[in-house]
C-alpha cells in the first residue's frame, strides 16, 4: 500500500542501470488510483507511458487476476509495438 513501487522501481533501476526513459510501458499494479498518481508523481512518469490498459483498477484486481491480467496484455503491447523481450517481476509476501 502506499507509495511502495516508487522505492522499489528507483531500486530496480538503479541495479540494472537503467532510467525510466529506457522502459516503454510501465505498470503499476496498485487497486486504487491514489496510490498510482502517487507512484506516478514521485517517479515523474509520463501519461503515455503508465498504465496504458489501466492497470489493477480496470480489469485484473476486482477478478482476483491480476497476474493473468498483467500477463496477457503485455504479451499483446510486445506483439503490437513489436518487442521481444519484457521483464516482469511480481513479489509475494508470505505471512510466517
Amino acid at each position: 500500500m502506499g507509495i511502495g513501487p516508487a522505492p522499489a522501481i528507483r531500486s530496480v533501476l538503479k541495479k540494472t542501470n537503467m532510467t525510466l526513459k529506457d522502459i516503454d510501458i510501465i505498470e503499476v499494479n496498485e487497486a486504487f488510483a491514489p496510490q498510482t498518481l502517487a507512484v506516478q508523481r514521485e517517479l515523474d512518469i509520463p501519461d503515455e507511458k503508465l498504465n496504458l490498459n489501466g492497470g489493477a483498477i480496470a480489469v485484473g484486481h476486482p477478478l482476483g487476476a491480476s497476474g493473468a491480467r498483467i500477463s496477457a496484455h503485455l504479451t499483446h503491447e510486445m506483439r503490437f509495438f513489436s518487442m521481444i523481450v519484457a521483464y516482469i517481476e511480481e513479489f509475494f509476501h508470505r505471512p510466517f
